[in-house]
């Protein structure tokens, strides 16, 4: 029997993932805000978000949230993090009893500090053991040409993750299974933050040295935070970890990445956000992964060095010998 998937939202990720699980041989119904995008599902595009991509015709959209959810067997939430809340107030009910909920979102809501699972349990009475996680490198307009990449599918029931595994899985994206949801929701969370600050050194001309040296410290704060909220060690250097951190950090497709390159040229945060248009999820979540590290003691200096950009309008210019004037230590401090 064809599996139904409900995919809330049709935004860059959430219409290349539609795009996989149609693949897969899922019929997708995704929910649209605005009436002129789920028209132009229809007819088979989505050129507001990706205009490269031609859609299977398994995929249709709606503006009416109920009318996606009816009889959904997966439901999969792929709106802007800190909206989250918000949409589930308003169709959370909606969503069916037995649904595997499976989150694509990455950040930390801002005020709680809830990590996005947290959120659906919470917001829509959802059990732990129904709510997943996907993560991994993938950057939506490589997904929306089909080139080969893998994920990670996590969840605290393994047959749950088996399930919605089945459900995404084709001949190029490759899904694997995990029970880590908590490590592969910081680690999608904070390698946005850490990206923005990769961004800003190229932006200031630096190389790869650089960039280097900053990925691989993020990944540290970000194992750092993982283990401090009761994460699995080896989800860091996998898909959801370095997998993505490398990805985010490293390619002009990633908008975080592409954000940060405008702040280290000196573009303010208003400009850098009127010039993308589009959600950048390290932006709306670096304070609030920030605050979620401080209330569990966690040092996550580049972290702090991006919050002051963002938040407190200090110059990009200003993190680098903040950063490299810190007291000497181990490595593994």
């Amino acid at each position: 029997m064809t599996t139904r998937v409900a995919v809330m939202g049709s935004g860059n990720w959430g219409t290349a993932f539609g795009m996989i699980l149609a693949d897969a041989g899922c019929e997708v119904t995704m929910w649209a805000r605005r009436q002129e995008v789920a028209d132009a599902v229809n007819a088979g595009r989505n050129d507001a978000y990706l205009p490269e991509l031609e859609l299977p015709s398994a995929v249709r959209a709606t503006v009416d949230a109920g009318e996606a959810l009816e009889r959904a067997d997966i439901v999969v939430l792929a709106v802007p993090s800190q909206t989250l809340r918000e949409n589930l107030t308003r169709w959370g009910d909606s969503i069916p009893t037995d649904a595997p909920v499976v989150s694509l979102m990455k950040g930390v809501e801002l005020g709680t500090t809830m990590r996005m699972s947290q959120v659906v349990a919470e917001a829509a009475s959802i059990e732990p053991d129904r709510i997943v996680v996907v993560s991994g490198p993938n950057l939506a307009p490589e997904i929306a040409r089909r080139q080969p990449a893998g994920g990670v599918v996590a969840c605290r029931d393994m047959a749950t993750a088996e399930r919605v595994a089945s459900a995404c899985a084709t001949p190029w994206f490759r899904p694997y299974t995990d029970t880590d949801v908590i490590g592969a929701e910081v680690c999608g969370a904070t390698k946005n933050v850490v990206a923005l600050a990769s961004g800003m050194a190229e932006g200031m001309g630096f190389g790869d040295n650089t960039k280097a040296t900053i990925i691989t410290r993020g990944l540290a704060e970000t194992t750092r935070l993982g283990l401090a909220l009761g994460a699995h060690p080896q989800t860091f250097m996998g898909l959801a970890g370095v997998g993505d951190l490398i990805a985010t950090c490293m390619s002009p497709l990633s908008r975080n990445h592409s954000f940060g390159v405008r702040l280290g040229r000196g573009m303010t945060v208003a400009g850098a956000t009127a010039e993308l248009r589009t959600t950048t999820e390290g932006v709306k979540s670096c304070e609030s992964i920030l605050t979620l590290a401080e209330q569990h003691d966690v040092v996550m200096p580049i972290c702090e060095q991006v919050v002051a950009v963002i938040r407190d309008g200090h110059s990009a210019s200003e993190v680098g010998p903040r950063l490299m004037s810190r007291d000497l230590k181990a490595e593994k401090h």
